[in-house]
């Protein structure tokens, strides 16, 4: 093989093998075109389509795609004047619209399951002197990982996705709904909600679920339970545990394939925290984690002597979450509605604790069981994260645990009430604590750091120039 990708080293052995098996199906009469896709800053998939005869070139040279992609906030706009020098844009490769590369990840191929003849990749990417771009999730998150492993452990984690699934009524699609963003569809329920866990629910959004978990097994991802959720049409979907980066592959896939077939069949999935439905409850993303010890001894978490609690690893490990949690909230709950969740007595942590096997804490210990599930869950992710930015804070923080030897404070026992920190309450709020961390600044890179909070800033603005619904109830006939 010769080419940029051969040129620069950007594929490892197990890559290149993969390749030749993927070139091979390809060149069959079952592959017709093949999206190439990337996570942007928001975990959003976006890529070009390809028809299969193009497929040898980009296994040489990568895919050329613009680099205003990483400057869009989430209406699709961009941020930043990229004509314009000196337009506080961090990364100046990203001025003026220059091609970034994106060089596929043959290992991630799958054939998608709803649309027949088409292929799949994520892709990494790399500026054309071959250099990586420093605000790719996915590289973030992959760096993370190799810092881990270079203190011989991997990360093992498992994710608790909850969404709300809906029939789609009117996907207002005409001209006047267009915009940025434009008008969200009008819905109606599957459930009333609050039958939490019952059969009778689950049976009545069984038609749907029944297809998205068909499109998981054919996507082969790790799904291990399908449940019904407390909220008005609200499920959850379970995963076993993987390790390294590949349960943040495995959301991005998710997400996309269950929005993707729900809207083929009907119906409209939402991975928003909190719609604006009546009596609609929160949705979170639960993510369970541990650390392997890479010389094969086990779980890191767990106590060598098999008593009960954490070991010193994990302890360590979950005084760094503590530690950075507040600061770690603006790449765990991205979005400005995810705030509307952390309520008390609400099984959504509000302030920074933890407990052992307690869901109304921040930080729920799980330590008392066999050994090899000893672990730690973190609940106070939304189901819209960018799953990159998500384990990788995770990882860094507990790095950062790790290297000083940090002890956690004693457990409490009722962590609506207990002494502790609260967790911000608005993405606004969050973002300076993120700006101010030496320990996220020092994992993730400072251009990262910067290019995220530009982002994030520009959609704050964006929202604080708005006038709501609420405002206009409030005042406009009051005053």
């Amino acid at each position: 093989m010769s080419g940029f990708i051969a040129a620069h080293g950007l594929w490892s052995g197990a890559q290149a093998d993969a390749a030749r098996g993927v070139s091979d199906q390809i060149a069959g009469d079952t592959v017709e075109t093949v999206r190439l896709s990337f996570p942007d800053l928001h975990g959003l998939l976006r890529g070009k389509v390809l028809v299969a005869d193009a497929m040898p070139g980009v296994f040489e040279d990568g895919c050329a795609i613009t680099s205003t992609l990483l400057l869009k906030d989430t209406a699709h706009r961009t941020v930043a004047p990229i004509f314009a020098a000196g337009a506080g844009i961090g990364d100046p490769d990203l001025q003026g619209g220059r091609d970034m590369v994106m060089v596929p990840d043959p290992l991630t191929f799958r054939m998608l399951p709803w649309a027949p003849g088409t292929g799949w990749m994520l892709c990494d990417l790399y500026y054309t002197d071959g250099r990586p771009v420093p605000s790719a999730p996915r590289r973030l998150a992959q760096d993370a990982m190799a810092r881990l492993a270079a203190q011989g452990f991997e990360y093992v984690s498992g994710l608790e996705v909850e969404f709300h699934l809906m029939r789609l009524a009117d996907p207002r699609l005409m001209p006047e709904d267009a915009g940025q963003p434009g008008t969200p569809p009008d819905v109606t329920l599957l459930h009333q909600g609050y039958a939490y866990l019952t059969e009778q629910r689950f049976d009545r959004i069984e038609p749907i679920v029944e297809i998205l978990r068909r499109e998981c097994v054919a996507l082969d991802l790790p799904l291990h339970s399908l449940e019904i959720e407390f909220g008005p049409s609200q499920c959850e979907f379970v995963f076993k545990p993987r390790r390294g980066i590949a349960p943040a592959d495995d959301m991005i896939l998710f997400r996309n394939m269950v929005k993707q077939v729900s809207r083929r069949h009907g119906y409209h999935a939402t991975f928003m925290c909190r719609p604006q439905l009546p009596d609609a409850m929160s949705s979170g993303w639960h993510l369970h984690q541990s650390l392997a010890c890479r010389d094969g001894s086990g779980n890191a978490f767990a106590r060598a002597d098999g008593a009960p609690g954490l070991s010193d690893i994990g302890r360590f490990f979950l005084a760094g979450l503590l530690d950075a949690a507040a600061a770690s909230t603006a790449l765990t709950t991205p979005t400005i509605n995810g705030y509307k969740r952390y309520r008390a007595n609400s099984l959504a942590p509000d302030r920074i604790a933890w407990g052992e096997d307690n869901r109304g804490a921040l930080l729920r210990v799980l330590a008392r069981g066999a050994p090899g599930a000893t672990r730690i869950e973190n609940r106070v992710g939304e189901p819209a994260a960018n799953p990159y930015l998500y384990l990788a804070s995770q990882v860094v923080a507990g790095l950062a645990g790790i290297a000083a030897g940090a002890e956690p404070p004693p457990a409490v026992d009722t962590p609506y009430a207990a002494e502790a920190p609260l967790l911000p309450t608005s993405l606004e709020a969050a973002l300076p604590l993120l700006d101010a961390s030496t320990v996220l600044r020092d994992g993730f890179g400072d251009a990262f750091i910067d290019h995220f909070l530009l982002i994030k800033r520009a959609e704050v603005a964006r929202y604080n120039a708005t006038v709501t619904d609420w405002e206009q109830r409030e005042y406009f006939d009051l005053f």
